[in-house]
């Protein structure tokens, strides 16, 4: 895994259009983005298309990222998976046997600006209650959300019983809940 204050200086540098920058940042980061793309739809063509617009995604959105409220991986993570989410909601939304290119009159029905500001904002706020829970609670809890481990994985690869991970979780979600519900 990438050390954490190089993802930072490179997303900084990101946001700035530095080329290099990017390039580093995608080397340094795309298997692991791959891997939680890939384990969401299921399909490494599609994954590979997901992650080449979660990665134009990052390259305009690089000067949003904020070091204060998230680590550059679970930053990045999200931005890949809510792409791989958006995708297959998009799939399963799509008429069967009509051809896409007979669907031109629909409206677009995604959300506008304030929607996206909206949906930025929480999952910044997620990101900043995810930083406060503790250790390997946080890392089932990332592990969970941005990986889809089950509880059975999680035991097997954080090598802690099945209740410990459960109990993790079940208490990490409450933490989570309480801290989104702050104002």
């Amino acid at each position: 895994m990438a050390d954490p204050e190089a993802l930072e200086d490179l997303l900084a540098r990101t946001a700035l259009k530095d080329r290099r920058a990017f390039e580093t940042l995608y080397q340094k980061s795309s298997a692991q983005l791959f891997g939680v793309v890939l384990r969401i739809v299921r399909d490494r063509e599609l994954a590979g298309e997901i992650l080449q617009e979660s990665y134009l995604k990052i390259w305009h959105h690089a000067g949003d990222f904020r070091p204060e409220r998230a680590r550059p991986m679970t930053w990045l993570g999200s931005i890949a998976r809510n792409q791989a989410i958006d995708q297959l909601r998009r799939q399963a939304a799509r008429p069967q046997g009509v051809a896409m290119d007979e669907l031109y009159w629909l409206t677009d029905e995604t959300g506008g600006p304030q929607d996206q500001a909206d949906r930025e904002h929480r999952s910044q706020q997620l990101h900043h209650c995810l930083a406060q829970l503790e250790g390997e609670q946080r890392r089932a809890m990332q592990l969970a959300w941005f990986q889809g481990l089950t509880h059975e994985e999680l035991a097997e690869r954080l090598e802690r019983p099945l209740g410990t991970v459960k109990s993790w979780l079940r208490r990490g979600l409450q933490r989570l809940k309480q801290c989104l519900e702050q104002p």
